[in-house]
C-alpha cells in the first residue's frame, strides 16, 4: 500500500471474501489500476463483508495475496486481514446505511416488506410492513423505468431496470443494507469518481443510479463527475463466456494460474491491444496509452 495526495480520480478495489478470487476479479484489478495511474488518481481498497455468512479468512487472505502477485498496489485501505477486521470492515457503517434505509422508509412507495426468498422469483409476493421482523426491502422500480447514462467504455446505454430488476433488495432479512445500497453510501464516502465492472453488471449500476435518484443524500452517486467503465466479459478462444467456475480453477481460484502473465493477456484481448502489450504491467501501461487513448479522458 502506497500514499498519495487527494487525487481527482478516485478508484476502488472492491471484492468480496466469499470465495477465492477468480480470473474476472483479477481481471478488474488490473483494468481498475491500470485506469487509474494513467490518470494519476487514487486508489481505494475496499472490501466489501456484509455478507458475514459466506466470509471465511482464507477468503480475505486471499484477496491481498491476489494484489502481490499482480504486482499492483493501492493508496488506501487496509494492510492486511487482522488491520481490515479491526479498522475497516464494513459493520463499520451500518450506521451509515442504516440512515440511508431509514430515508428510504419514509418516502411513500419506495421499498416494501418481503418475505420472498431470492430463489423464489415469480411467486406471489403479497407486501408486508417494514417493520416486520425477518422480512427484506425491496426497491419499487415503477413499470417502464429505463436508466440511461454515458459508459466511458461502451457510450450511451439504456438498461430496462423495470424488467431486468424490478424489486431488487435494499435491506435483507436480518436487517442489514444489501449490496446496492451499501455499495452507493462506500463510493460516496470513499469520494469514488471512476468504477469499472464487467458488463454483466449494468442491472446492478442501473439500480444504484436508480437509488441515488431517490434520496438527495446519496445523489452524488449520480453525478456525471463519475465515470463508469463496463467492460467486456471474458470469452474463451470460441468466444464462450468464461463461467465463474472455470476461471477459478483448483483450490485458491486465480492464484492456481502459473502466474499473473494469464491475467495481463486477458486484459490486453479485452482492451484490443496488440498480444505482446500483455507481457507485463508495464506493456500493458504503454500499449493502453498508445493504442486506447479514449478509454483515458
Amino acid at each position: 500500500m502506497t500514499n498519495s495526495t487527494s487525487p481527482s480520480i478516485v478508484g476502488r478495489l472492491a471484492p468480496t471474501p466469499s470465495g477465492y478470487l477468480h480470473l474476472g476479479n483479477a481481471v478488474n484489478f488490473v483494468l481498475t489500476w491500470l485506469l487509474v495511474r494513467r490518470a494519476g488518481g487514487g486508489l481505494h481498497l475496499r472490501i466489501d463483508d456484509l455478507d458475514r455468512a459466506r466470509l471465511r479468512r482464507p477468503y480475505l487472505e486471499n484477496i491481498f495475496r491476489v494484489i502481490d502477485w499482480l504486482g499492483i498496489d493501492y493508496d488506501h485501505g487496509p494492510s492486511g486481514p487482522d488491520d481490515f477486521l479491526r479498522h475497516y470492515s464494513q459493520l463499520l457503517h451500518l450506521p451509515a446505511y442504516n440512515q440511508v434505509l431509514r430515508r428510504l422508509a419514509q418516502r411513500p412507495g419506495l421499498v416494501r416488506g418481503s418475505q420472498r426468498s431470492r430463489t423464489a422469483e415469480g411467486v406471489g409476493d403479497a407486501p408486508v410492513p417494514l417493520a416486520t421482523p425477518g422480512v427484506a426491502w425491496r426497491a419499487q422500480v415503477p413499470p417502464g423505468t429505463v436508466i440511461g447514462f454515458l459508459d466511458a467504455w461502451q457510450g450511451p446505454v439504456h438498461v430496462p431496470l423495470a424488467t431486468a430488476m424490478p424489486d431488487f433488495i435494499v435491506r435483507k432479512k436480518d436487517g442489514v443494507a444489501a449490496y446496492q445500497l451499501a455499495s452507493v453510501v462506500d463510493d460516496l464516502r470513499l469520494g469514488t469518481t471512476l468504477i469499472v465492472r464487467g458488463l454483466d453488471l449494468l442491472p446492478s449500476t442501473a439500480a444504484q443510479l436508480w437509488l441515488a435518484a431517490q434520496l438527495s443524500e446519496i445523489s452524488g452517486f449520480a453525478s456525471p463527475t463519475i465515470q463508469l467503465y463496463h467492460h467486456d466479459l471474458l470469452t474463451d478462444a470460441a468466444g464462450h463466456k468464461l463461467s465463474k467456475s472455470t476461471q477459478a480453477t483448483g483450490d485458491q481460484g486465480v492464484l492456481s494460474a502459473p502466474g499473473p502473465g494469464v491475467v495481463f493477456a486477458a486484459v490486453a484481448r479485452l482492451l484490443g491491444l496488440p498480444p505482446a502489450a500483455g507481457e507485463s504491467l508495464a506493456t500493458l501501461q504503454a500499449a493502453l496509452a498508445a493504442v486506447r487513448p479514449e478509454l483515458l479522458n
